[in-house]
């Protein structure tokens, strides 16, 4: 703005600049979006495979958390440009979808956006790149279903779902423990799986955790565990044939909704008062009893003198239990949810065959474990570590795990990793692209050297020469028509990843593929950024 002075030199305003908008369009736009998305992109690239480097992130409150996943890197970070967020976005996706290749996903949206800024540089419209690019992804997913092995499995026979799992766990923290882990997370899907339907129901799987002893304590419990102990310390610890009534009303004295004062003058009034609330007290525990319950589950908190008379009345209680909690115990104990005490009868119980409190470390920590339910297809996997960071990581590797054996039981395809599926799709789709005629043909041949982008990240993430590793493999393939040879991330002496048993879901690879296509074309199609003054 500019400034004028009166006589005594006080200044003042004569004119206000219009401030212009920052406005990019075409090319420039093109360029500024794909410098966004592909920062995002390097910085995940690092952290793909086997031997991917793991990634610190610090919240603004000084929390530290320790990943390599994808998709927890992504949520975590503060990403300011609508175009980096659409990767991350991305990210979430594969997430919700698949549960797997979060960290491939991006790697490869920001390999594609690599290529398309150079056939921009070309002169190539933006339009003429996403068809290209929609070409080619259709050609790479039929050769994925052309290349891909059907695994068989039954409940006798769970090695190979365990195999898959196994896979997934290579890249995280806790590989070490790979074996327990798979074999934990294939028998809490079968637990609650309907094969006959294909169908995986992930609300009957509860994965909690507590920190304290080591990642080998890591147990799956046939049943629930609940972060919660008895409310009395000298309720009994464990309760057999357990009959239990789960409530959300509290065990406490109404309160009026208006304001309100008792005055209390005498000691008549107190004794009144006092025989009143004992009377109500007794009412709750008597319809309690009358039910046939022997264990009480309440979301909201107990009045001390309610607590009391529930030991004197040899009715263990649990209080203070969250609300997804609860529906867990109810749909695994058969039970009904009852919101008044009036409403309580013997049809709304919950069944379990043993309820107990167990203490471990030398904190004494408890949880309250519910097993041999009615309905004991709900399962918890009870994660322990040394550290928070630790447990965290482990839930976030099970969760992956979880998701990988839930699609092998919707689709039992699969595709081979370490890049090997990425290197024959690019070979098909280079070889498709000769026989184009149009200019499309530039966009196909730009999406098989994307595709090459992951097992180059490999490589290098591995410690190998990136071009000659990549080079070899891909004359091998070529060679011998295997489409299995991948990068030797482990240092296996063999290429073949069928030899290494090195698994990814066929649906998980077609989404990632295509995922990746849909947002890079969004991202092409915008060609015009218009951000709003500072005065606006």
């Amino acid at each position: 703005m500019s400034l004028t002075f009166d006589e005594y030199g006080r200044p003042f305003v004569i004119i206000k600049d219009q401030g212009e908008k920052s406005r990019l369009r075409g090319v420039e736009a093109h360029k500024a979006n794909i410098l966004a998305a592909r920062t995002v992109s390097n910085i995940l690239k690092s952290s793909l495979g086997p031997r991917g480097m793991d990634k610190m992130l610090v919240s603004p409150d000084g929390d530290v958390t320790i990943s390599n996943d994808g998709a927890t890197i992504l949520e975590q970070m503060e990403v300011e440009h609508p175009i980096a967020r659409l990767l991350v976005e991305l990210s979430r996706s594969q997430d919700d979808e698949i549960g797997d290749g979060t960290t491939g996903v991006v790697v490869l949206a920001g390999a594609l956006l690599h290529q398309a800024e150079e056939l921009l540089d070309r002169g190539i419209h933006p339009i003429r790149i996403a068809d290209g690019y929609e070409a080619a992804c259709n050609i790479a997913v039929e050769h994925l279903r052309e290349i891909a092995d059907t695994v068989d499995f039954s409940s006798d026979n769970m090695e190979p779902l365990v195999r898959t799992a196994r896979t997934t766990l290579n890249s995280k923290i806790i590989n070490r423990c790979r074996e327990q882990m798979a074999d934990i997370c294939v028998k809490a899907v079968m637990a609650v799986a309907n094969i006959e339907r294909k169908d995986v129901n992930f609300d009957l799987i509860k994965v909690d955790g507590k920190v304290g002893g080591k990642l080998e304590d890591t147990v799956l419990v046939s049943g629930i565990v609940v972060d919660k102990e008895f409310s009395h310390p000298q309720m009994p610890k464990e309760v057999n044939d357990a009959k239990i009534c789960i409530l959300t009303c509290p065990f406490e004295p109404p309160k009026p909704k208006t304001k309100h004062k008792v005055d209390i003058t005498n000691a008549e009034e107190y004794n009144l008062l006092y025989e009143t609330e004992q009377a109500y007290f007794g009412s709750m525990i008597k319809q309690v009893a009358d039910s046939g319950a022997n264990l009480v589950i309440c979301q909201w908190g107990f009045d001390d003198e309610a607590n009391h008379l529930l030991y004197h009345n040899n009715l263990p209680a649990v209080r203070w239990v969250g609300g997804v909690e609860i529906e867990l115990i109810a749909i695994a104990t058969g039970g009904r949810i009852v919101p008044r005490f009036s409403e309580l009868d013997a049809s709304k119980l919950g069944k379990a065959g043993r309820v107990r409190e167990v203490s471990f470390g030398t904190t004494k920590d408890r949880v309250l474990v519910i097993e041999d339910c009615v309905n004991s297809k709900s399962v918890t996997i009870f994660v322990r570590g040394g550290n928070q960071m630790i447990v965290d990581e482990a839930k976030r590797a099970i969760h992956d795990a979880l998701c990988v054996t839930r699609n092998l039981i919707k689709d039992n395809r699969v595709v081979y990793g370490g890049g090997s599926a990425e290197i024959a799709c690019a070979l098909k789709v280079s070889a498709a692209a000769d026989s184009v005629p149009t200019v499309e043909q530039f966009a196909m041949r730009a999406f098989a050297d994307a595709l090459d982008e992951v097992p180059l990240a490999l490589a290098e993430n591995s410690g190998l020469h990136p071009i000659d590793t990549l080079t070899k493999v891909k004359t091998e393939q070529l060679a011998s028509g295997n489409p299995h040879l991948g990068i030797d991330c482990l240092s296996l002496a063999t290429m073949d990843m069928k030899n290494q048993n090195v698994f990814e879901t066929l649906i998980g690879k077609v989404e990632q593929f295509r995922l990746a296509v849909q947002v890079v074309k969004m991202i092409l199609k915008i060609d015009d950024v218009i951000q709003p003054s500072q005065y606006d």
